[in-house]
């Protein structure tokens, strides 16, 4: 009986039966062990298989619990199935947004400006597109340099890639311990191994950098983090990029919201030589014709441009030359400061409608972070949440590696319109102050 996985069947079955019900709390793991008259790594690995088979949820300080319900089919943020209310993904785009982006593309549906879109283009792009992009990135009092600046599909595409680019199949990458859900699917994908570091009410510690030397690259989301929200302050940036140069390795920049806080710069304003920047159109504009950017170290444009071509993740001609106009124009522009008032707005929503409970986020994103009051888990509050018709996300989706979440849940705000967006923090607000059994289905 020392196999964990013979052991991980038994109580699969136990749930599957209904021995072991929704919400109930599985024995502490030293205790579980000693009746089991097994090793504490074998009860640890027992129990991070149910927690990959779906069975289980952990949640920090309190445990680990049979799911309230089923894993849902789809991978974690993907789009909500029937849900009357998105507060899960994020798509900021405002009703009139569609009209004044078409008209700008006016130009480039004429037979001459769509032979030429229709053309094959590389991973730098054109060399209009570099300089036009250049300007349209800049931020404070940094600038990437065109000669630098590559292109890929989207945002995600521009991850993938640096990653692949710095860190090799089978070295180890540094994440914060809550991280973008897609940056554990594209590691798992090149074979790399996160590397979970701890973080602050400031962000990522550089002392949590060091401790877990030796590390390939460090991914970090500075601005706007995803899902907490939160913003690093300037001091802390600079820590930390006196922390990578020490240590001589590079910082994957994801600068995706970073548009929303166009008075800070990047990281790479302090660390040029060790930084790339990642960004990307698709919460700038949309996400159905997007574009990725990135901003490489003086003399790494060639391992960069190998690992879009490799991947098969450069950018198509035509989303290059529409995305060029868009910003050329001031279309990209005017939009990016509307959806700046815009999620300030929704904040401001935010802050009224959940008075009194623990939120985070930076007043200018477009999601915050809540934790939950007790004695309220985020497996049980996100399948409370459905039966009212509100997807919002868990914890769980942001840990990196099986085990442990904290209680609590993001809430992604751009999606629904502002009304409906108030009253379904009305309807949260409310689950949240009565009991889990008191919205536990009949």
């Amino acid at each position: 009986m020392d196999d964990y996985r013979v052991i991980a069947d038994e109580l699969a079955a136990d749930i599957a039966a209904g021995r072991l019900r929704p919400g109930d709390r599985l024995l502490p793991l030293r205790r579980f062990a000693r009746n089991r008259r097994i090793a504490s790594s074998t009860a640890a690995r027992v129990y991070r298989e149910l927690s990959r088979r779906g069975l289980t949820v952990g949640e920090v300080g309190r445990g680990t619990f049979v799911r309230t319900a089923a894993p849902a089919a789809e991978p974690a943020l993907a789009e909500p199935g029937g849900a009357r209310v998105d507060l899960e993904m994020n798509f900021p785009v405002l009703p009139h947004h569609p009209a004044l982006l078409a008209k700008s593309l006016e130009h480039l549906v004429r037979p001459d400006a769509l032979a030429a879109a229709l053309r094959p283009v590389g991973a730098a792009g054109t060399a209009v597109a570099r300089r036009t992009a250049a300007a349209h990135l800049a931020r404070a009092d940094w600038a990437p340099d065109p000669g630098q600046l590559l292109f890929a599909g989207n945002g995600r595409q521009a991850v993938a890639a640096a990653v692949a680019a710095l860190v090799p199949a089978g070295e180890r990458l540094g994440v914060e311990a809550l991280t973008y859900p897609v940056v554990k699917g594209i590691a798992a994908r090149l074979g790399v191994t996160l590397v979970p570091l701890a973080m602050d009410e400031h962000g990522l510690t550089p002392e949590a950098l060091r401790a877990a030397a030796p590390l390939r690259a460090v991914y970090v989301q500075p601005a706007l983090h995803n899902p907490l929200g939160t913003t690093m302050p300037g001091p802390r940036r600079a820590e930390l990029a006196a922390a990578v140069r020490e240590l001589g390795i590079h910082v994957i920049e994801d600068a995706i919201y970073g548009f929303l806080r166009n008075d800070l710069p990047p990281l790479a304003a302090l660390a040029p030589e060790r930084t790339v920047v990642v960004d990307s159109l698709s919460k700038r504009l949309a996400p159905g014709l997007s574009l990725g950017f990135l901003t490489v170290p003086t003399g790494a444009t060639q391992d960069f441009a190998t690992a879009l071509r490799s991947g098969t993740w450069a950018a198509s001609r035509f989303a290059l030359d529409a995305a060029t106009r868009w910003m050329a124009d001031g279309t990209a522009a005017a939009v990016e400061e509307e959806k700046r008032s815009d999620a300030a707005a929704r904040q401001r929503i935010v802050a009224e409608r959940l008075a009194g409970f623990r939120v985070r986020a930076d007043p200018r994103a477009y999601h915050c972070w809540w934790e939950l009051p007790d004695p309220w888990r985020a497996d049980t509050f996100v399948a409370a949440a459905a039966r009212r018709g509100i997807a919002v996300t868990p914890s769980g989706a942001f840990a990196v590696g099986p085990g442990h979440a904290p209680g609590a849940v993001r809430l992604a705000l751009a999606s629904p319109p502002v009304d409906t967006l108030a009253g379904a923090l009305d309807v949260l607000a409310g689950l949240a102050r009565g009991m889990p059994e008191d919205s536990a289905p009949e």
